[in-house]
């Protein structure tokens, strides 16, 4: 993901040290309930859509936005799936962050799905039959967007690589 303005300027004052991020993830199912996949710029990967907030923007607000920016597909946010501190990442510039992510269950409402940043080389509908190779974070963040029951605040698992 691109590194919004506002941490180039943090980090110009605060170097490598730890920030404490608000994220959010998008999970966008369209109605024939398809999931929409960008993949990664960073990674090559396939996954779910996401990014940061800015400065006093909204956790929803994030997540439609992040997904017109990068899939030019709009959406509406129906509700949380899972809120959740990830593990600690260090880039390979040597920046620490750790995200506080907010994950949502987006609806499709409009737009054609296509690549519409430099932050995806890709971007796609998938059935759910037919998911690409993922990643565990947006596997697991598909499977409980799917879920109608409240999901459980639970530790973050494993260290993320940078990008993830």
């Amino acid at each position: 993901m691109a590194t919004p303005d506002f941490i180039r300027r943090i980090r110009a004052t605060a170097g490598h040290q730890l920030l404490h991020l608000p994220g959010v993830t998008a999970v966008v199912f369209d109605d024939a309930g398809r999931v929409l996949l960008g993949r990664r710029a960073d990674t090559g990967g396939w996954s779910v859509i996401g990014g940061i907030a800015e400065p006093g923007e909204q956790p929803a607000v994030t997540a439609v936005r992040e997904v017109y920016e990068e899939t030019a597909v709009r959406c509406v946010a129906e509700r949380v799936v899972l809120v959740q501190a990830l593990q600690p990442v260090v880039y390979p510039n040597g920046d620490e962050c750790q995200y506080m992510d907010i994950t949502f269950r987006c609806r499709a409402v409009g737009g054609r799905a296509r690549v519409n940043d430099d932050e995806s080389l890709d971007v796609a509908w998938f059935p759910l039959d037919a998911l690409p190779d993922l990643e565990p974070f947006a596997l697991d963040r598909i499977h409980r967007a799917l879920k109608d029951e409240p999901t459980w605040f639970e530790p973050a698992g494993d260290r993320p690589t940078a990008g993830s």
